[in-house]
């Protein structure tokens, strides 16, 4: 089963970091995922770019909006993600829990699956 672990961190957050305190969270993210692909868990994982240079595009009766960011009405973000198989909710929640980022911001732990269930 597969599960997508989404790092939910406030916004703002990164640029409280020093340059060198941001590469080292980010190289424990790395050696997080490598683990996770030497267990035959990871499908695959990337980190996001800030909302600054992110877009929201939606079609209503067939005219297309673009908004570029950052949005105003955002509170947080989806910094990342891992997108992991594993054999329960219970397995992806400790996962979970093991992640780096579970100690600065949240990990929303999400099963893939159809919209319509």
């Amino acid at each position: 089963m597969s599960y997508l672990l989404l790092i939910v961190e406030p916004i703002g957050q990164r640029a409280t970091r020093s340059p060198e305190a941001g590469k080292a969270i980010y190289e424990q993210m790395l050696r997080f995922g490598q683990d996770l692909q030497s267990r035959g868990l990871l499908i695959a994982s990337n980190s996001l770019t800030p909302l600054s240079r992110g877009a929201r595009v939606n079609v209503r009766e067939g005219r297309t909006t673009l908004v570029d960011g950052p949005f105003a009405e955002a509170k947080e973000m989806v910094g990342g993600f891992f997108l992991i198989d594993c054999e329960t909710r219970e397995q992806a929640v400790a996962i979970a829990a093991q992640c780096p980022a579970a100690g600065w911001c949240e990990v929303e732990v999400r099963e893939t699956g159809p919209c319509y269930e």
